[in-house]
Order: structure tokens, then sequence, then C-alpha cells
């Protein structure tokens, strides 16, 4: 098998010890580029029993680092390594959030030779002691851009700074602007920057990746995926979305129109995020709706079809999106979406990688030239044949139990985060019934029971007042108005109206008398008999 040209100019290079800036097209074997050089620099027992190191060299510390931005990639990288260093036994870990810490703690006790992981579970392992970087003699970036960026520089400084100064160091990426090599320089001695592209494989893209954009109203675009899924020779699809909201919207719809999907996004918990990829891996399912989580370094087997179901933000993530697909040689699909107010965006994208694609054709689900450029079936609707529904699932695929500290989101596209759709169907028939909550009425701090009912003639009023303070003669007595012989006329005069609205009564009764000291002193006395 001959070797990438990014493999074949990096790895006398790296293997020399010279700092490297590697640059390459996605898909092109820039892993095993840095990833061979960095499994020859450890030392492990089977090389001292070689003669090719001295036991002085063995240390359970690790003795490499690879930082990622991302958990997918670091879990793909760690696979690559252990695949590469599986002769001579070289003990690889992956550090990621979204695990637990026990595990992580363990691993490194027992000892470890190269260290993959993200910038922030690092920084936490060494801040407490668990991690010692003291015996690192090489640190690569992957993604060395976003690793860079403006999110991501302090905590990579930080790193940097805990590492001995005598190292060799390696930044790989896709894409890699002339603001991040002069940045990159300073933590870099001498690098050498090497910049891989195939003889016959000219423009920022891959010449194997058939490229189509159109022009697709919002409304109309899961119809129009629905039916690109059908298109003939289609294998695995990979769908990106710019929000997390669209992406597990899009699964879902996906899955009610019968196609095996699934989703990754940052509202999953990392034990879902996994699981969607184990099955998209394993082939339970073939299309994998993510956001730009899953747009760098993942490499999958088999993913024909990459459809943008909104317009990327910049160039750079338009390249590593497609880049899912044509790797290694292969060829593959990638469908760009424009909503009509995203065309400004995609036109400086199309001028920043000098595309053919400065106006997108206006496209419809029922357009005759999409079923002609992707080689759709004619008269294929939106909805997948029972008779083609083969695969297992996402649901085949079981969700590995991580230990997750904070597991934001357990389930599908956004479903409950602790608790199975099952038990939230049947939480409500097990609840008993709650009994309206009474509100009772106080006065003066005392209970005050319902109030009499509006005597329907002046004969019956004070009999029902009479009884009503019996009643509540145990209780403190809520005091009664004290009616006048002016007020009594009055009540006379008013009868008849009282017995026609007795609740308009109710509803403003006059204002209460209150008798002070003063009015009391000023009243005449009584003649005595």
């Amino acid at each position: 098998m001959n070797p990438f040209p990014i493999q074949e100019m990096t790895l006398p290079v790296a293997l020399s010890g010279t700092d490297v800036i590697g640059q390459a097209k996605t898909g092109t074997g820039k892993t095993l580029g840095f990833g061979l050089p960095l499994l020859e620099r450890v030392v492990v027992p089977a090389d001292v029993e070689a003669g090719r190191g001295t036991p002085e060299d063995l240390t359970q510390a690790p003795q490499a680092l690879v930082v990622v931005p991302t958990r997918e990639l670091c879990t793909q990288v760690t696979n690559d390594l252990l695949t590469a260093g599986k002769a001579r036994n070289v003990r690889v870990l992956a550090i990621y959030g979204g695990r637990a810490y026990e595990p992580q703690v363990e691993a490194l006790k027992k000892g470890v030779d190269v260290v993959v992981g993200t910038p922030g579970r690092l920084l936490d392992l060494a801040g407490q002691r668990k991690l010692n970087l003291k015996h690192v003699k090489c640190l690569v970036l992957d993604e060395a851009d976003e690793m860079l960026d403006l999110g991501f520089l302090p905590d990579v400084e930080k790193i940097i700074n805990m590492l001995p100064v005598k190292r060799q160091t390696m930044l790989f990426s896709a894409t890699m602007p002339g603001a991040v090599i002069g940045l990159a320089r300073r933590y870099m001695s001498q690098p050498t920057h090497i910049r891989a592209t195939a003889p016959d494989d000219e423009g920022a893209t891959v010449a194997n990746i058939a490229q189509f954009v159109y022009r697709a109203h919002s409304m109309d675009k899961p119809e129009m995926v629905a039916r690109i899924l059908q298109a003939e020779g289609r294998g695995l699809a990979m769908i990106f979305c710019r929000t997390k909201r669209t992406a597990a919207d899009i699964a879902e719809q996906l899955e009610r129109r019968g196609f095996a999907s699934g989703a990754v996004h940052g509202d999953l918990g990392q034990g879902a995020r996994e699981q969607a990829l184990r099955a998209f891996r394993n082939g339970k399912v073939d299309v994998l709706v993510c956001t730009d989580v899953a747009a760098r370094g993942i490499d999958v087997e088999g993913v024909t079809h990459v459809i943008n179901y909104q317009s990327p933000e910049d160039e750079k993530t338009y390249l590593h999106r497609i880049g899912r697909t044509g790797r290694a040689g292969a060829s593959g699909t990638a469908i760009t979406l424009v909503d009509w107010d995203d065309i400004p965006r995609w036109q400086l994208i199309n001028k920043a990688l000098d595309l053919d694609f400065n106006d997108p054709a206006e496209t419809y689900s029922s357009s005759p030239h999409l079923f002609t450029d992707l080689n759709i079936p004619e008269g294929t609707k939106g909805v997948l044949p029972r008779a083609e529904r083969t695969r297992a699932g996402l649901d085949a695929e079981e969700i590995e139990d991580l230990g997750e500290p904070s597991a934001r989101g357990g389930g599908r596209g956004g479903r409950s985060r602790t608790r199975s759709r099952a038990t939230e169907e049947a939480a409500p028939a097990e609840r008993p019934a709650r009994t309206p909550r009474r509100r009772r009425r106080t006065r003066a701090g005392a209970p005050v029971d319902a109030a009499p009912a509006p005597a329907a003639t002046e004969e019956a009023a004070p009999a029902a007042a009479e009884a009503a303070v019996a009643e509540a003669a145990p209780a403190r007595a809520p005091r009664r108005r004290r009616r006048t012989r002016a007020g009594a006329e009055t009540a006379a005069a008013a009868a008849p109206a009282a017995e026609a609205a007795p609740a308009a009564e109710e509803a403003a009764p006059k204002p209460r008398r209150r008798r002070t000291r003063k009015s009391v002193a000023q009243a005449p006395e009584a003649p005595e008999a």
C-alpha cells in the first residue's frame, strides 16, 4: 500500500525529532502522519527487551500527549493509535469530559504511555495532580486551527506551560490560516511547514467528491432530504445542521418517515452520542444527523453522501463537513441546501473556495433536475417503503453507562434526560389523583366558615343572624354590623330591592362605622329613669 502524500513527506522529518506543521486535505491520512513518529518516541518494555531502550527510560507517566477539540475525535484518534501500537503493546488512554473521573484516574495510576484528550478534562486532572505531564516528549495538536482559536487558546497555553521545555511539537489540520501559523510558532522551535497535495488534486476540496448546491425552501427541505436518501447507490449518509434543535428535529422526522436515523449534538449525554456513533459504524443506523461536533476528524468507512441541511458558517466548516465522505481515495457526494437568507453567506464561501456555485438553482422536492443530478428513481416519495426498512435502528445499540457526572440529555433527539418514554407514559396512571386545594377564609386570625345565606324576608334575618352567632360562639365571633335607627329605616325602604337582587347587596356592602373614644365622649348621656 502506498502512503498518502502527507505521510510520505511528514514521516522522515517527524522521525528526526523536528517540529512539524502539517497541512493536508481531509481524509488523506494525517492521523498516522503524526501517530507513527509519536509512537516511535515512546519507550515501552518491549523496546527494552529488544535493546532499543534502557530500563531508566521506562515510566508510568505519559510520554506523549495528543490534544483534540472534540470528544468524538478523541475516541477515534485513540483507537487509531491503539491499532498502530498493538505490536509493541503501547498503552493509550482517552481522557475527555462526559465520563466519570474514577476509571480515568485508575488507568493513570496503573500507567499509560500516550494520552489523547480534550483540553477541559486534561486541565481538571492535571490540576488535581492525577495527571503528570513532566515526562512528555512529544506534543501533538490535532485540528490545530480549532485548538488555537480564541475559545481554546487559554486552555492550550496552560497545558503547554505544564510540559517540559525540551520536547517535539507537531500541529496538524486541513485548514491552517496564516494568523494561526504565526501563533503556533510561539510554541515551536524552528518548525518545518509541510503542505501536502496530490499532483492531480488541485483546489481546496477533494477532487473525487461530487458537489451539488441547491437553493431550497426551509419547509420543503425534509421532503427533499427524504428523497435524496433514496438515491441509487447510497450507503451511509451524514446530515449536518447548524443548531442542536434542528438536528434533533430532523432525526425524529426521518425516523417517522421510515429511515434508521440517529443524532449527535451537544444537548445529548455522552452515552447517547457514543451510542449513535457506534450504531452508525456498525450499520444499525445509516443516517446520522449531527451538528459541527462531528464535522472534524470523524472517519467512518462507507459514507457516500454528506448533506448540508443548513449552510455552514464559513469555508473551513464546509471543507470539514464534506470531508466526511470521499476519504482514503473513495468517491462521495456532497449536497448543500441553501436558504434564501443564507445566499450572501454561501457566496462568500463559494468565493473563498473558488467554486462554481455562486448562484444556486432554485430547487424543490419535485424538481426534475434534483432526480437527474443525484440519480434518484422517478416516482420516489418522501417515505421509505416498508420493504426497504431493513436496518436494526438505534434502539438495537445499547447505551453504555459512562457514569456521567452531569448527563445532559440521555435520550434521542432531546428526549427526557432522566426517564424513558415508557416511564413517562406510565407515570400519570401511578400518581394518585390530587384533590383541589380549598382556600380557607380568616378574619383577624380566626377562621371564618361559610358566610350565612342572605335572608329571603325581613322576619328571617334576625333568626339567621342569631344562629350564625351561636355557631361561631366557641371560636372568636366576627364583629356584627350595628344597626341604627336610620339604618333600619333605610333597610325597610330597600326591602323590595333586596328581595329582587340579594346578590347585588352582598357585592357592595355599606362601609362599617367604627366607634372611637372621642365619639363616645361627645355622645349625650341618657337621662336617668
